[in-house]
This record gives structure tokens, C-alpha cells and sequence, in this order.
């Protein structure tokens, strides 16, 4: 088996030797400088990580969520990316307790950079494999009061088309329109612009009958209006 420290270790003195100083402040920036980087760019960076997703390096499933809290204690963002790239390795290994891993990972040094990929590469699959859990788990996240959490149920049905449950999806965006925060009405849009794509008369009778902040509604329906 993989020793975690050490396998973490390795990643680190990789990226470690590809970091550009002079990138730095731009990314922290971007990132409102809510997180310190290396200064990576994608493209290096997967090409690094690449060569610790490969079966017979990376640890096994079990070792997992160890991993991820050794990477997730680290304070470059850089190492948080490579934890939500990594556990995207494990999908068909995932198992119901699995959900513990993912809210985690949500919760903690939460940004929508790596939010948005664990709702729906991550959840997103969690929920096709264990469709039991769904009910259960989308409701403790919309009780939750954590905004993370609440972004992840509206958009964890991304990539879904025609598996979405419509019905779920609309009865989330109902709950949560009036939600002040930037992030659940962005998402709110963009569930149902991705939506608008698979059942757009369903999308369009949904805006019109649903009273919507104006960016939710604009995001929603920019698909539709667009012409495509």
C-alpha cells in the first residue's frame, strides 16, 4: 500500500519545482485571496498530477480520505485541485459512506473553484450509483444552511440531460430562489440553462411561472435566447 504522507510528499516537491512566483499574485487574486497558490497553471499542473492518477502509484480507495485531509490541509490551492482531480479516479469505487468524504471536501476551504467539480463529478455520480441516498442527503444540504452545500444540490444534476429529475430540480431552484447570496442564484441559473438544453419548453414554463431574481432568470433562460 501507499504511504500517504509520502505519496502527498511527492506531489508536493513536484509541484513545488514548477511553481512560477511571478503567477502568484494574479491567481490569488482571482481567487479573491481567499487561498495561496504555487503559481501552476492547469496545463503543467495535470501534466504533473497525471503521473500520481495512474492505478499502480496513487493509494488505494481506502487510503482515500486520508489523502484528501493531508492534501486539504495544505495551504496552496494548488494541492486542492489535485484532490478533487484524484478522487475522480475512484468513482466506480465509491460506496454510500462515500457521501462523508464529499461533504467534507464541500465544507472545507470551500470556494466555487473546487465546489463546483465535486457537486458534479463527484456527488453528481455518487447519486447515479446510490439513487437511495439522493432523498436523504439533497435534503440535509438544503436544511444545512451552509451555502456550499446548497450550491451542490442545485447543481449536482449538471451532465444529467435526460436522467434529470426534473421534478427535484425545480423544487430545489423553489426553495432556494429567494436565497440572497450571489452563488445560489448564479447556480440556480446555470442548473437550468444546462436543463434548457435537454427539455426547454419544461425550462421556459418553469421561468415564466416562477418568480426569479433577475440574474437566476437571465442565467436560466440565456440558452434559450441565444438561438442555438
Amino acid at each position: 500500500m501507499t504511504n500517504p504522507e509520502d505519496y502527498v510528499k511527492q506531489i508536493e516537491r513536484e509541484l513545488a519545482a514548477i511553481a512560477d512566483p511571478e503567477l502568484r499574485p494574479g491567481m490569488e487574486k482571482y481567487m479573491k485571496d481567499k487561498f495561496v497558490f504555487f503559481g501552476i497553471q492547469a496545463a503543467p499542473r495535470r501534466e504533473v498530477s497525471l503521473k500520481f492518477m495512474k492505478k499502480d502509484v496513487r493509494p488505494v480507495y481506502s487510503q482515500l480520505p486520508g489523502v484528501i485531509r493531508l492534501l486539504w490541509e495544505k495551504p496552496e490551492r494548488e494541492f486542492q485541485y489535485f484532490g478533487t482531480e484524484l478522487a475522480v479516479r475512484y468513482v466506480s469505487s465509491f460506496e454510500t459512506d462515500t457521501i462523508v468524504l464529499l461533504e467534507d471536501m464541500i465544507t472545507q476551504k470551500s470556494w466555487w473553484d473546487t465546489v463546483d467539480s465535486i457537486a458534479k463529478n463527484l456527488a453528481g455520480v455518487y447519486f447515479l450509483k446510490f439513487p437511495d441516498q439522493r432523498g436523504e442527503v439533497v435534503e440535509r444540504w438544503v436544511v444545512s444552511g451552509d451555502l456550499w452545500l446548497q450550491r451542490s444540490a442545485l447543481l449536482f444534476q449538471l451532465g444529467y440531460k435526460d436522467k434529470t429529475d426534473e421534478t427535484l430540480l425545480f423544487d430545489l431552484i423553489r426553495r432556494l430562489k429567494d436565497h440572497e447570496d450571489f452563488f445560489i442564484r448564479k447556480a440556480i441559473g446555470w442548473a437550468l440553462r444546462e436543463y434548457s438544453k435537454t427539455a426547454p419548453e419544461a425550462v421556459r414554463s418553469f421561468v415564466d411561472m416562477t418568480d426569479l431574481s433577475p440574474l437566476s432568470r437571465k442565467e436560466g433562460l440565456k440558452y434559450l435566447e441565444s438561438g442555438k
